[in-house]
């Protein structure tokens, strides 16, 4: 008995080792990157998804004989089924797991893609662009929990850093490449060839991605949850109510959409039209300087953060970022013939101010009880997508309201009045941003206390 380390006094149980397993070896690297990158591979197709529409804006106009509305609309059936897939999305992730989710994910994703590469009809392109955003919309949360399982938590903080890299890199990939190959081949080709790629990664994730790595062997990272009952039917509609019932909640849902709106309704729509048009760019360039607007976009989050955390206070640098964004804008749009090199400079920094909208979730998880966080970000993230699920037809609205008929190649051609007006609803939602920041409450960069 002596020598049996299970009757040592203060050693583990029976029960307790079957549950902890000490013996299992640790994930390597290798593994483990593989099966979080092949996830964050559909991340990267999700953002390739989401501004496409941008560099192809003349040749589906042309396919599908439709003006600006009805284009606006096509984009943003992307964004009517990715916003409601939010909450749904972290429900699935509970109880089917990620391997799973992303999966079926990405075999659907493929499916919409390839409707939507081969339709005829402007509804069946807005059924393939509604299966794309809905399907795409899993990816986020699924691998971030892959990584809370096969990483450690000290490298568990470095991935939605990651996990943005890779999606900008979608984003740029959907920029200059895709004219490139749009000109080379055709829009219906190159989509019917993405669509395969997304079909070929939902078979690889199924073959190679497990929730946990216990399933291979080896100790997982991931933590018994410790309320389990927040995820039956009545936990979830009880949390749901809890996070409406914080005041920044309500006001975060609208803030970052009307700054997130501003991004994506330009470099994801309107901005490559409004530069070829009004600055006789050719595509490729005009590509290029919206890709620019997103990579910047992705550095300022990053940088928003930290300077949020020195500085101990979240409010002050999100109401400077976007004021900066308001007067960029608004130079961009009413100021005329600006020279090259100054409007890109403003397009960069309009996307870098936009990284402000990155302390909402630092906000939101500082504002309401930490069992409640996951959804609160969920919550806010309806919210971002919102915006431009929102701007991006009703831009188009505005400026058909303001076509003359004039027609070139088959496409519409508008005016810069007409992209002037459009666009006003783009700043009119950062203006409403800037107002209601005034009233969310300041967290200082520490967990409110309400039990005081």
């Amino acid at each position: 008995m002596k020598n049996n380390p299970t009757d040592t006094t203060g050693g583990p149980s029976p029960a307790a080792s079957a549950h902890s397993v000490p013996s299992l070896p640790a994930p390597g690297r290798i593994l483990a990157c593989t099966v979080w990158g092949l996830g964050a591979l559909f991340y990267l197709m999700g953002f390739y998804q989401r501004v496409a529409p941008a560099v192809m804006t003349r040749e589906l106009m042309r396919s599908f004989a439709i003006g600006a509305a009805t284009l606006g609309n096509l984009s943003a059936f992307y964004f009517y089924s990715y916003v409601a897939m939010q909450i749904p999305t972290g429900i699935l992730s509970d109880r089917w797991g990620p391997r799973k989710l992303l999966a079926t994910g990405a075999i659907v994703a493929g499916a919409g893609t390839l409707i939507f590469a081969v339709s005829r009809n402007i509804i069946w392109a807005d059924m393939g662009r509604l299966l794309i955003g809905g399907s795409v919309a899993v990816a986020f949360v699924s691998i971030l929990k892959l990584g809370g399982a096969w990483f450690p938590p000290r490298q568990y903080a470095l991935l939605p850093g990651v996990a943005l890299f890779f999606g900008i890199i979608g984003a740029v990939s959907a920029g200059v490449p895709l004219r490139l190959l749009v000109d080379t081949f055709n829009w219906r080709l190159v989509m019917g060839g993405s669509a395969v790629l997304t079909l070929i990664l939902g078979a690889a994730i199924w073959i190679v991605v497990r929730d946990s790595p216990e399933q291979r062997g080896y100790k997982s990272y991931s933590h018994p949850d410790e309320a389990p009952d927040a995820f039956t039917d009545a936990g979830i509609i009880s949390g749901l109510i809890k996070v409406f019932g914080y005041r920044n909640t309500w006001l975060l849902i609208i803030v970052p959409g009307g700054i997130v709106g501003c991004v994506l309704t330009f470099s994801g729509l309107w901005g490559v039209p409004f530069l070829s048009t009004h600055y006789h760019m050719d595509v490729t360039r005009a590509s290029g300087i919206t890709s620019a607007m997103l990579v910047a976009w992705a550095v300022g989050g990053p940088v928003f953060g930290m300077l949020s955390n020195r500085w101990g206070k979240r409010n002050p640098l999100y109401i400077i970022g976007i004021f900066v964004l308001i007067g960029c804008w608004a130079l961009i749009l009413f100021v005329p013939s600006l020279p090259v090199p100054l409007l890109v400079a403003l397009v960069i920094t309009a996307g870098f101010a936009s990284g402000s909208m990155i302390l909402s979730f630092a906000i939101i998880k500082e504002s309401v009880p930490p069992i409640l966080s996951g959804t609160a970000a969920g919550v806010v993230n309806m919210g971002i997508m919102a915006g431009p699920m929102l701007l991006q037809p009703a831009v188009g609205f505005i400026m058909d309201r303001y076509w003359h008929g004039e027609m070139l190649g088959g496409v519409r051609v508008y005016s810069l009045a007409a992209y002037r007006a459009g666009f006003l609803l783009m700043i009119s939602g950062a203006i409403l941003s800037a107002v209601l920041i005034w009233f969310v409450r300041e967290t200082h960069c520490r967990q409110i206390d309400y039990s005081r």
